[in-house]
């Protein structure tokens, strides 16, 4: 009998145990949880190849578009282009048509489908690639709802006040650390007219005007301003999030499944993926309780067009590439020699001076 009661007193014990680390843990999985549900239940109604491909290229590519629209009018364009060059088109037509070939470039067998399909074959692949798409953005709205607010303080401090997780109306610039980061840089937050004027609308705000947020330590410099710019913690946070997986956000990776990154084998950071991060991150600090790339008051297109219209620029691309070396390195630190410094006195850093030396001799003697 004692033995019969010792070991109901130890169940109860265990019990009561897993039940006190269950609740201890509910929260931490939370994020985690709500995302591998949403892509589970994505992969189960979206197995199709083209929405499946639709994902990854809104994600990293270009996320504000109709790709019905993009591969008809890319499909025509490519005939006139025989009798013309791209660069007679304007500058939005020449973007999407970039879009089109990664697009075609990026989906083997694609190019074949589209020319020799009907009209209707058309939209229905572009249907697909754009329910995938929109999908993918979605998802992702949802998760980061809730996950961003675990990145607005340091950790281990408490947001005061609080936020709620799935209402989003207190957030923006009705609350005080939401609306420091979303104020737009050169704006004084701390000035009391200037925050009563954001929160009231009074100031509105555009796409093009960039929140502090993007910067590193949410600090801007007027006179310099690609200091810190795209780089700031809550960006990384919220592009692991996404790409390597809720878990990884922490220092080191906690997620038994895989990424999205590693799902499509993607290695570097590209432009696209980066102005989508940040497009994401600005919606959920936002009040706004809908994406939509129409709507006025965030501003959510605008907003993307202008990151990649930086990101693109010719004229900057020295501060673009020097840019995007640092995020691979951030969030892909091994995936290729290429992003490695290499060390000044190391054989390879001896052979390419050589060369170097060499091409400019050779330069020298034929001018």
């Amino acid at each position: 009998m004692k033995i019969i009661l010792l070991l109901n007193l130890c169940a109860n014990v265990v019990a009561q145990h897993f039940i006190l680390a269950r609740v201890k843990r509910r929260r931490l999985c939370f994020d985690l949880l709500q995302s591998y549900l949403a892509d589970f239940a994505s992969n189960r109604t979206s197995s199709n190849p083209l929405v499946l491909h639709g994902r990854h290229f809104g994600r990293t590519v270009f996320a504000m578009c109709n790709y019905p629209a993009l591969l008809t009018a890319g499909i025509l364009r490519l005939e006139e282009l025989r009798d013309s060059s791209i660069e007679d088109y304007p500058a939005d037509v020449r973007r999407e048509h970039r879009v089109f070939m990664e697009l075609i470039d990026s989906y083997p067998g694609l190019l074949d489908h589209l020319t020799n399909g009907e009209e209707e074959d058309i939209i229905h692949l572009g249907e697909l690639m754009g329910k995938g798409a929109s999908g993918a953005r979605g998802d992702d709205t949802k998760t980061l709802k809730s996950a961003v607010l675990e990145w607005l303080v340091p950790r281990g401090q408490a947001l005061i006040p609080p936020l709620s997780r799935n209402i989003k109306s207190d957030r923006g610039f009705n609350h005080e650390v939401t609306g420091a980061l979303l104020c737009p840089a050169g704006l004084d937050w701390s000035n009391a007219e200037t925050k009563q004027s954001l929160k009231s609308g009074e100031t509105a705000v555009r796409g093009d005007q960039w929140p502090m947020f993007l910067y590193a330590g949410y600090v801007y410099d007027p006179e310099d301003p690609w200091t810190g710019l795209l780089k700031s913690e809550i960006l990384v946070f919220g592009f692991k999030h996404v790409f390597t997986s809720p878990s990884s956000v922490d220092k080191e990776p906690k997620a038994t499944r895989s990424g999205n990154a590693y799902l499509h084998g993607m290695k570097s950071v590209t432009q696209g993926s980066l102005a989508y991060i940040a497009t994401q991150i600005r919606f959920s600090l936002s009040s706004s309780s809908i994406f939509s790339r129409t709507d006025t008051v965030t501003d959510s297109e605008n907003f993307y067009h202008s990151i990649l219209d930086l990101l693109e620029d010719p004229d900057e691309s020295k501060e673009v590439v020097d840019l995007m070396t640092w995020w691979t390195r951030r969030i892909f630190p091994n995936s290729s020699s290429s992003q490695r410094c290499i060390s000044k006195n190391s054989t390879l850093s001896k052979i390419r001076e050589k060369r170097a030396v060499l091409q400019e001799r050779a330069a020298m003697g034929t001018t």
